[in-house]
This record gives structure tokens, sequence and C-alpha cells, in this order.
């Protein structure tokens, strides 16, 4: 089994676990959050020791150790991206599964799988990106959107697009739904990983907010800003950043 393919697979397996765990009602709110962030990440590290025991991991879920510093190959994961999102019923949430070669995000998978028939997205199964004219759609958090992304919108004359996980979000512009995806809130590697790793194989652009390139397995895990859009776009968002 290849690293993408055993990407998919435990994001999907992941994925239907935590639709049985709410689809249950045995938790509800907070506590169905805490529930599936909990069995999501024993079924994920599990499955990684078993199946790639001599690379690294890092996980939210997880005590992280300096362990996989020293490590080549190192598994992001983040068992359940947007646990408000899933513990309210809504579908904007993810998996991510990703793993990072020498700090790149080299391949992963992420799963959707509150969306009708579930979704996966992967680095080794991609397809052409829609096609859409006029102004750009950004998404951005459903309660505080960034700065930058209020004045690229302005500017472009772009819509915003509020939605839940950052996963959900730079799906979405894999998926066609969106253009931009701008954020200088600060996240976690394991926050966009996975998502960089499949925005990448589609041929998006990913960067930080200053065009340096985006860099994992890092001592400090914490990530101050991303941008994932489409190529077109990526000049034009620098220049009003830059302006």
């Amino acid at each position: 089994m290849t690293d993408t393919e055993l990407a998919a697979q435990l994001a999907q397996t992941a994925g239907h676990i935590l639709l049985k765990i709410r689809d249950s009602r045995l938790f509800e709110g907070k506590a169905l959050g805490k529930a599936g962030d909990q069995i999501a990440n024993e079924l994920l590290v599990q499955a990684l020791r078993v199946h790639r025991p001599e690379d690294g991991l890092l996980s939210e879920e997880s005590k992280d150790t300096d362990e996989r510093l020293d490590k080549s190959r190192v598994w992001i994961i983040d068992p359940v991206d947007g646990t408000r999102e899933y513990g309210e019923g809504r579908s904007d949430w993810a998996v991510h599964v990703a793993l990072a070669i020498d700090g790149v995000a080299s391949t992963g998978a992420v799963a959707l799988p509150g969306l009708n028939g579930g979704v996966v997205l992967r680095a080794d199964k991609v397809g052409d990106l829609p096609t859409r004219d006029g102004p750009p759609r950004l998404v951005v958090s459903r309660t505080r959107p960034a700065a930058e992304a209020v004045s690229v919108a302005e500017r472009l004359g772009g819509e915003l697009v509020a939605m839940g996980s950052a996963g959900a979000k730079a799906m979405a512009v894999v998926r066609g739904e969106a253009e931009i995806y701008l954020h200088s809130g600060g996240q976690f590697e394991w926050d966009s990983c996975a998502p960089v790793a499949v925005a990448l194989a589609y041929g998006l652009h990913c960067s930080r907010l200053d065009g340096s390139p985006l860099v994992y397995n890092q001592q400090d895990t914490y990530m101050p800003d991303l941008l994932i859009c489409r190529s077109e776009w990526a000049d034009k968002i620098f220049d009003v950043l830059n302006g």
C-alpha cells in the first residue's frame, strides 16, 4: 500500500467511525467532539504505528515529543478538524492524514465525511479544477474572518463565504466552491498539512502570506498564516497584501 493509499484509507475509515459515533446520540455538543477526537485519534495512531512503524508522528490529540524531529518522514494528523462543527452536527469538518517528508507536505488525504455520501480528496487522484469567471470567492471563519481576507475581498471585488474547519475551507478551493483561502489568525501544523498536500497535488498555490514556503515537522508546531488559492489569483493577492 502506498503512502497516499494508506492516508486515504485511514481518513475514510476514521470518518465513517465519527459518523457512527455522532449518529449513536450517546454524546452531544462538546462531549461528542471530545469522544470523536479521542476515538478517531486512537484508530489513526495505532494504524500508523502498525503500517509505518519507523516514521515519526504528530497528532493534535497526542502528546508531542522530540522523537519526530530526527525523522525525515513524519505523519501529521488531525482526527477531527473542526471539532465544533462536528459536535454541532454540521457538514464542514474534516479528517486530516498527511505525510511530511523533510518538512514538505508531500502527500495525504482529507476526508469530508459530513458531505452527502462522504468525500475523500487525495494527493494521488486529482482531477481538473473547475473553471469559473468573475470575482473570487474567499472562504473565511464563521465567526472571525481574517482582516487580510476582508481587505483582499474588498480590493478584488470578491465575496466572503463563511465556513467551518480549515480542511473544509481548503477543500472548497479544490472542489471549485471558492478560489481563495487566506488565513492569518494562526493555526498548527495538523490544521494545514493534509489540505496543503492535496491542494499542491491539484496545482494550487500554497504558501505563507509573505510568499515563503510552508514548512512542517518543526519543534514549534504553530503556523501564523497561510494562503491556498488558484494560481491565477496569487500575484493579485500579494499585491493587495503588500500594498
